[in-house]
């Protein structure tokens, strides 16, 4: 009998299957916030492209935001985007529906087919870093192969900064 994949193998499928080939790097120190994986990487931490989830609050489904690791996402540009209310997802929430814990969340891979939208930040980087379904593992993509293999629009979603 076949084993259930685990979550870098999902991650490493949903990218093949895509036809993007990455490496995958593990560091056993940990990449769990955008800073430790920067800092791991060499890279700055707007370069990370972090996974955010969010549960819709009417129809429960999963709500993935993938932002530059220096934004925070504004729930009420989501909201409008989407045309329902989100909140910050609970860590039972995140592995129930993605098959991931929390500081290990791929944009692809989920166990649950997320709403996906793309910070327009991340555009602006050659690479991106990218979580590959555990707190020590990532890896590399264009914005081009992110936006190719999640399907997903370019939104402006960062909260903006008080004066």
């Amino acid at each position: 009998m076949n084993q259930p994949l685990s979550s870098q193998q999902r991650v490493e499928a949903a990218l093949a299957a895509a036809g993007i080939a990455i490496e995958m790097k593990v560091f056993p120190a940990g990449t769990r916030t955008a800073a430790d994986a920067a800092a791991a990487i060499g890279c700055t931490v707007a370069e990370i492209a972090k996974s955010i989830v969010l549960q819709a609050k009417a129809s429960d489904r999963v709500v993935l935001v993938v932002t530059s690791g220096s934004n925070r996402v504004d729930e009420a540009r989501v909201t409008a985007l989407l045309g329902e209310p989100v909140s910050r997802a609970d860590a039972d929430f995140v592995r129930r529906k993605t098959g991931f814990a929390i500081g290990g969340v791929a944009p692809v891979g989920h166990l649950e087919s997320p709403a996906i939208l793309i910070d327009r930040d991340l555009l602006q980087f050659e690479h991106v870093w990218a979580a590959g379904g555990t707190s020590d593992s990532v890896f590399r993509l264009t914005p081009a192969e992110l936006q190719a293999v999640t399907g997903a629009p370019v939104c402006d979603i960062k909260q903006e900064q008080q004066p």
